[in-house]
């Protein structure tokens, strides 16, 4: 195992984007002090907010959330317009007949609201994984060319002398590397219900 392979699940265990001028060091955090020879910082949070690949995936995967969702709301349209045209209805044979057939279409619609929920995370899984593939080797050069001995979470650090963080550099590198990448939803089988 390399040591670069432990990078990479650092990067794989993902975070919330933050910006990387929300991750610029404040004066309560860049408190100085000597630039210690061999320690250097990483925001993989920042990587992720901040690199042109990781915009463009975001952009992807709200395009396929919103299309995801337009399958459910085309659905859910008529399923709302027949409650409504159920209520104030008698309690009758043909009523109870057709509130069963309503709750058994809005049960499925459920269902199928959380298998699309399934796919976007999965689809985000896969993105998130494929740039973190694409970052190691950035990564690795920024580390070594920057004589890294140890790599820290830069949000870890209270405070310190922030010269040997490498987020921006790993930042540039990456997008010149790869700017997108074409991806679609992921499918995922339907799961069956008891």
């Amino acid at each position: 195992m390399s040591r670069f392979s432990t990078i990479l699940a650092f990067l794989a265990a993902g975070a919330a984007p933050v910006s990387l001028a929300a991750q610029t060091p404040t004066p309560a955090q860049g408190l100085g002090g000597p630039v210690i020879p061999g320690i250097c910082l990483l925001s993989r949070e920042a990587i992720f907010a901040n690199a042109a690949v990781a915009k463009a995936a975001t952009t992807r995967l709200a395009e396929l959330t919103r299309t995801a969702q337009a399958e459910i709301d085309q659905q859910r349209t008529p399923l709302e317009a027949e409650v409504k045209s159920l209520e104030g209805q008698p309690d009758n044979a043909q009523t109870k007949q057709k509130r069963d057939g309503l709750a058994t279409r809005w049960t499925a619609l459920q269902r199928k609201a959380a298998h699309n929920s399934r796919e976007i995370d999965a689809t985000r899984a896969k993105a998130m994984e494929r740039i973190s593939t694409e970052v190691q080797p950035v990564i690795a050069q920024a580390y070594t060319s920057r004589k890294c001995g140890l790599l820290l979470d830069r949000n870890a650090s209270l405070g310190g002398n922030f010269a040997n963080d490498l987020t921006a550099d790993v930042v540039k590198g990456l997008d010149a590397k790869l700017q997108s990448f074409n991806f679609d939803r992921e499918r995922l089988p339907e799961q069956q219900q008891p």
